[in-house]
């Protein structure tokens, strides 16, 4: 059973009905489980290569343990210790090969585990009203809405809806929109993100032949395009579907994605893209960062660039999260640089011209729209290192002579612009028309034959192309 495939929606379904046989919170919190166990015991096909998983969930649970017992010295050591069989477990090649296990095991939803066990150890030494049994922290490690992809929700936040004595309240209307939302994300990933993943495909191996310019260019400008909105539309397609899941199995699960492409500035983006990640490094790397620095620099003057080195240092590790090979370092340098860059453009910016002027700048239609085409150009340049090695990586630099090169990206950036500003005021034009109970679009009805039209769509095309279903991408991670 893949992820977001038509099995994996009718599993979820499956859990939606038998949970909601009761209103109890042990029946409820017993249905999750089984349901999680079930499926990750159909991820993994043998028990064997569930022991180390099982291992690494349960020296977290250790940690925990010890720390709601008052040892609060051992949290730094615990969060370490997670950290480094991670790491090991992963096999990061600048690890001697040696170390490694070599018989297989699983590692799929080994680093959203990473994060709700370190949560939940850092969390537990501040808090004094968690007691977390064994059963809630399997209940939380191994929720199958969340465990293969995210989103990365809070352990408060979980328990607040999973062990409610009255569950959130599951209306008509609330089903009726859980259902249209998983069948827009089956639609993203199974026709949408297929597609996509096939013009992707096509392009690159055409990169592998001689080519006459017009070709050469035209591959090159899907090569850049296409890929992250296939990453878009394959990844926020899977989160619509279990975010859904789990609101019909009574537990609210955080947004991940705001319209991502509408962003203005790196920053914004990532505001906008894979919210509960940047979310989650944010709160524990750079705001721990910053207020270290901010401790020891006492200058005003420098106080407003710490912000700058923490943000590349937290963007840094975030690229170096994704993956164990060489090409993370650098998706991880220019991921740090494009939000570093961002924020010291952001004050050097505010200097110049004052809080009030910055701030109408920044309300400047040319100027956001300008920076939303930078926003998403610099993005897919980015993500060359995100979803190629280094003999494909070179072998599309190759393809122009850099004067070119920098033609070729400047006329990525004015193209992407005007396109992504023709969008947002269409979207605004279609969304001014509106009855007495708001706009059209939105409304009950149009959503109907919309959720229609996107289900007939995808069963269609998926019987009539007879193709797998798309592995989600940061499975992989």
């Amino acid at each position: 059973m893949d992820t977001a495939s038509f099995q994996f929606v009718v599993f979820g379904l499956a859990a939606v009905l038998v949970s909601n046989l009761s209103r109890s919170r042990a029946w409820r919190s017993a249905v999750l489980l089984l349901a999680s166990i079930v499926f990750v015991g159909l991820l993994a096909h043998s028990p064997l290569v569930l022991v180390p998983l099982a291992g690494f969930l349960l020296m977290g649970y250790i940690g925990v343990v010890l720390l709601q017992r008052g040892w609060s010295k051992s949290m730094v050591w615990s969060v370490l210790a997670v950290i480094f069989v991670y790491i090991w477990l992963k096999k990061y090649t600048f690890l001697p090969e040696g170390i490694f296990l070599h018989s297989p095991y699983l590692t799929l939803g080994l680093s959203y585990i990473l994060f709700r066990v370190l949560h939940l150890l850092i969390e537990t030494d501040k808090s004094e009203r968690w007691r977390i049994g064994p059963g809630a922290y399997l209940l939380y490690t191994l929720n199958f809405t969340t465990f293969l992809s995210g989103p990365i929700q809070r352990y408060d936040e979980f328990a607040r809806d999973q062990f409610a004595e009255q569950p959130i309240e599951l209306g008509p209307d609330v089903v009726g929109l859980q259902l249209e939302r998983i069948i827009r994300g089956f639609f993203k990933v199974n026709v949408l993100a297929m597609l996509l993943h096939a013009a992707q495909k096509d392009a690159l191996a055409r990169m592998s032949h001689p080519l006459p310019l017009n070709l050469k260019l035209y591959s090159l400008c899907l090569l850049v395009i296409v890929p992250p909105i296939f990453v878009y539309a394959n990844f926020s397609g899977y989160i619509d579907i279990v975010i859904a899941l789990a609101r019909l199995m009574r537990v609210r699960l955080p947004e991940n994605f705001d319209r991502p492409f509408s962003a203005a500035s790196f920053l914004d983006f990532w505001n906008r893209w894979h919210i509960t990640l940047s979310t989650w490094w944010k709160n524990y790397v750079y705001n721990s960062l910053l207020m270290v620095l901010m401790r020891r620099i006492s200058s005003v003057v420098l106080q407003p660039f710490l912000g700058v080195l923490c943000f590349f240092v937290t963007f840094f590790l975030v690229g170096v999260w994704h993956g164990r090979t060489s090409e993370f370092l650098i998706f991880g340098v220019l991921l740090g640089a494009g939000v570093s860059v961002n924020k010291l453009w952001q004050v050097l910016l505010m200097r110049a011209m004052g809080r009030q002027g910055y701030k109408a700048l920044t309300k400047n239609f040319v100027y956001i729209s300008f920076g939303r085409g930078l926003t998403f150009s610099g993005f897919a340049l980015t993500n060359f290192w995100f979803w190629l090695d280094w003999k494909q990586i070179d072998r599309i630099f190759r393809a122009l002579p850099v004067a070119q090169w920098l033609a070729f990206w400047l006329a990525i950036w004015i193209g992407v612009t005007v396109v992504l500003a023709a969008w947002e005021w269409l979207r605004f034009a279609l969304l001014s028309i509106k009855t007495a109970e708001g706009p059209v679009l939105t409304s009950r009805y149009a959503r109907m034959v919309y959720a229609s039209a996107l289900g007939l769509a995808a069963f269609v095309l998926t019987v009539l192309l007879s193709q797998p279903t798309p592995a989600v991408v940061y499975k992989a991670f």
